[in-house]
């Protein structure tokens, strides 16, 4: 089987755009989904329903490219001051359907969202019966951009499951597995409680493909009751509770995407490159035996490293408290949530 290409992963100078006041010219139909009045499709149905004027003109199709200097008006009225990008942090509680309709009926996400919100999009998806972290936006291009696996950001489950444990297949998940056809990458496993009855493990992922962690379980004879979303990258449930929402400060968000700070505006410019500029010198390695530094209120060395999720030893069968904070540091600082 020939290996699958890479998709090509973005750079912040190619992220830089979506944070920039100005966008130049674009679609009539993503402005007035950017100035968070509705959704693309439906700024389509206005187009046609003729409630759209560009420079004194009623459109017909929205296959019109408008710009900064555009006098646009929807129903006679010109459109709201279009906002930077920004990014929430919400707590999905198990039984709700991530979309904005749902043919069956059930509650949706949104139906459930504060009043006080602008319009938003998930960025990704939960299934009904999963909970935990869903980043929420007001911008559908960094919305799809987050969603890219060439992000390279891992995002980690607590996972309850019913059923005998195979370690060593567990391990191979780390080499992805195909199942009834379908490939999924690699997929790192820890095994946190584990009990005659069920087990709780930490499971990591940088793809979403739908109900992959269900599916994948099931192939090695294990059951899923539940699942709950701790990380989506270097952001955090923390202790959000069930239905709550928390906005990610701007700086940030423009730090952890790789963007200079900008101005009280919220926008941002890519950091420029380096032009030949030679790297700062290091300092030498400590001598051995020489003391090494420490945090601050700990007796450890500081290093660098990611998180680490050790197996814990076995117990009950509560997810118990989660990691506090919302960024990368708080990632690397914190302990794994305990089970």
């Amino acid at each position: 089987m020939a290996p699958r290409s890479k998709a090509p992963r973005r750079t912040p100078t190619d992220l830089a755009p979506l944070f920039e006041e100005s966008r130049g010219p674009e679609r009539i139909a993503k402005r007035l989904a950017r100035a968070g009045l509705c959704s693309r499709r439906d700024a389509e149905r206005w187009v046609a329903d003729g409630r759209v004027k560009v420079d004194g003109t009623v459109l017909t199709s929205p296959a019109v490219n408008v710009d900064d200097a555009s006098v646009i008006l929807v129903d006679d009225k010109p459109l709201p001051v279009i906002e930077p990008p920004r990014l929430w942090r919400y707590h999905k509680p198990a039984g709700l359907v991530t979309s904005n309709r749902d043919p069956e009926g059930r509650p949706t996400v949104f139906e459930r969202l504060p009043k006080d919100l602008p319009r938003v999009v998930t960025v990704g998806r939960l299934d009904l019966d999963s909970e935990g972290l869903l980043l929420l936006t007001n911008d559908g291009a960094l919305a799809r951009y987050l969603e890219l696996p060439a992000t390279g950001w891992v995002r980690r489950y607590r996972v309850r499951v019913f059923g005998p444990l195979d370690e060593a297949r567990l391990a191979n998940l780390r080499k992805g597995v195909t199942v009834d056809g379908v490939e999924y990458g690699p997929i790192e496993v820890t095994i946190d409680k584990a009990s005659r009855t069920n087990s709780w493990l930490t499971v990591g992922l940088r793809e979403g493909k739908n109900r992959e962690i269900r599916r994948v379980m099931e192939h090695l004879g294990l059951t899923v009751s539940r699942l709950i979303r701790i990380t989506y990258g270097p952001f955090q449930l923390g202790d959000i509770e069930p239905g709550g929402v928390e906005e990610v400060k701007r700086r940030v968000l423009k730090d952890q995407l790789g963007l200079e700070k900008g101005d009280d505006s919220g926008y941002a410019r890519a950091k420029p490159k380096r032009t030949g500029t030679p790297p700062p010198s290091r300092k030498p390695a400590p001598r051995s035996g020489a003391k090494q530094p420490t945090r601050a209120g700990g007796d450890q060395p500081t290093r660098p490293g990611t998180l680490r999720l050790k197996p814990k030893s076995a117990g009950g069968d509560a997810p118990g408290p989660r990691s506090k904070g919302g960024s990368a540091g708080a990632d690397r600082r914190r302990k794994a949530p305990r089970g």
